[in-house]
């Protein structure tokens, strides 16, 4: 059977199977009967959206499917990835459910479930649901008629949200003085960024929080922080902060106009996080594309750092086998799970000021030492996915790249899990050096694995 559910829940283009009105209504019956097989019981479901414009229409079928298989949900509006985990989390819930595509253009939408723990459903009830669907999205073809959402019930959980924010995770953090752009992304932190940051008393300039459904994430955000980087230099701000389009991450730019991705911000909070004594083992999680500028920054400071899979379902999971307090990826997701399980890039934004204001000093200041060494990503499109152990001459040429490179490089090769591509990225001291690398390990994969080789 062909799966719904990737990694980061489902994606597709909104009005296409699956993420048609009458599939996700079939696909919200199917969450709620499952739940109520497990729990015995109607189960209460909290479900929110980003600001696209087919956000209202796919909740609207969710909502009708939920309904119909008895459960109870319950609309949280336009709000954050993160704050629908939050909600499933504390409030009196069974499951969240979160409207969105993240970082994708608007044309795009997806489903998104969490746990009551605010971790992602398991995977044994999306197979069941996947089943479902296809089981029935061949019979129907339309959804029940559209329902009311309750206005003070959507503002009374916002409320919980920004609270939570503000009461807890910015608790005796005092930002009077302090100056801020944010770039929203034209999605789901445009109302609540702005006013969290002025009501713990700094000085807000905001960019790109004028959402018109069309609008995210397009030239804006943390895909495009050329705006903000400007606009963080013209304001004469202390920090810059780009949210994507669900706010579950954030990169930011220091009072020099320059960009400190995910990488950077690990670096900061990582030893923020020391000196406060919370840093669990001296452990900090990345992903196999973090780069090994920061490993090394990390081993000088007596740091461990530990590499998971790429995607923050599996940085989660590290981090919980490991008891560690933080990981995270280059994208600015970052994840401290004492506070949420999600990434949150409002969590995220809250923790950077505080590594920022708690020794007075400025970012570019925090991220001195840890040096990004250069990177290459070449994609060689191939016919065959086989193991590259098993093909003795991409062995042969990357053993030799890693010898060259040594302790001071680092090479990966993988596949893409979606399209016929071997991914090489190799990171090193010298650009034309790695450069030279990359290009004789295409060659010999495109020789013996590519699309154009009858002959892998």
């Amino acid at each position: 059977m062909k799966k719904l559910f990737g990694t980061d829940g489902m994606r597709g283009e909104a009005g296409s199977f699956p993420l048609d009105a009458a599939t996700i209504e079939i696909f919200g019956a199917s969450l709620a009967r499952r739940l109520t097989e497990k729990l015995g019981r109607a189960p209460a479901i909290v479900i929110g959206r980003d600001t696209r414009e087919s956000g209202a229409w796919l909740e609207q079928a969710l909502i009708a499917g939920m309904t119909r298989a008895g459960a109870a949900p319950r609309s949280a509006g336009v709000i954050t990835t993160p704050g629908v985990a939050f909600l499933a989390r504390t409030l009196p819930t069974d499951a969240g459910v979160v409207i969105s595509a993240s970082h994708n253009p608007y044309r795009d939408n997806g489903i998104k479930i969490f746990a009551p723990s605010g971790r992602k459903l398991d995977e044994e009830t999306e197979r069941l649901i996947e089943s479902d669907v296809f089981a029935e999205s061949k019979t129907v073809a339309g959804y029940v008629t559209a329902v009311e959402t309750n206005a003070g019930d959507v503002a009374d959980l916002q409320s919980r949200y920004a609270d939570f924010l503000a009461s807890e995770i910015g608790r005796d953090l005092s930002l009077h003085g302090t100056s801020l752009v944010l770039d929203c992304a034209n999605g789901a932190a445009s109302n609540i960024a702005p006013q969290l940051f002025a009501r713990l008393g700094a000085t807000i300039t905001t960019i790109n929080n004028q959402p018109d459904g069309r609008n995210i994430n397009l030239g804006s955000g943390s895909l495009h922080t050329e705006a903000l980087q400007a606009e963080v230099i013209k304001q004469q701000a202390q920090l810059g902060v780009a949210f994507d389009g669900d706010a579950d991450r954030a990169l930011f730019v220091d009072a020099k106009g320059k960009l400190v991705n995910g990488d950077g911000s690990l670096w900061v909070l990582a030893k923020n996080l020391r000196a406060r004594g919370e840093l669990n083992h001296d452990t900090v999680v990345a992903t196999v594309m973090s780069n090994i500028g920061l490993e090394l920054a990390f081993a000088s400071e007596g740091i461990r750092l530990i590499r998971a899979d790429v995607g923050d379902k599996y940085v989660l999971e590290e981090l919980l086998k490991l008891g560690a307090s933080l990981g995270g990826e280059q994208s600015g997701h970052i994840i401290f799970p004492r506070l949420s399980l999600a990434g949150d890039g409002l969590i995220t934004t809250l923790c950077m000021l505080r590594a920022m204001t708690e020794p007075g000093k400025k970012l570019h200041e925090l991220t001195a030492g840890f040096q990004e060494f250069p990177q290459i990503l070449v994609n060689v499109e191939v016919k065959v996915k086989r193991p590259f152990a098993e093909v003795a001459a991409v062995q042969d040429v990357a053993q030799e790249v890693e010898r060259e490179l040594g302790s001071q490089g680092r090479l990966l090769l993988r596949y893409s899990g979606t399209e016929p591509l071997a991914r090489i990225m190799i990171e090193g001291k010298s650009q034309d050096e790695i450069e030279n690398y990359a290009a004789s390990l295409a060659r010999v994969i495109q020789q013996t694995l590519g699309a154009s080789n009858d002959n892998p």
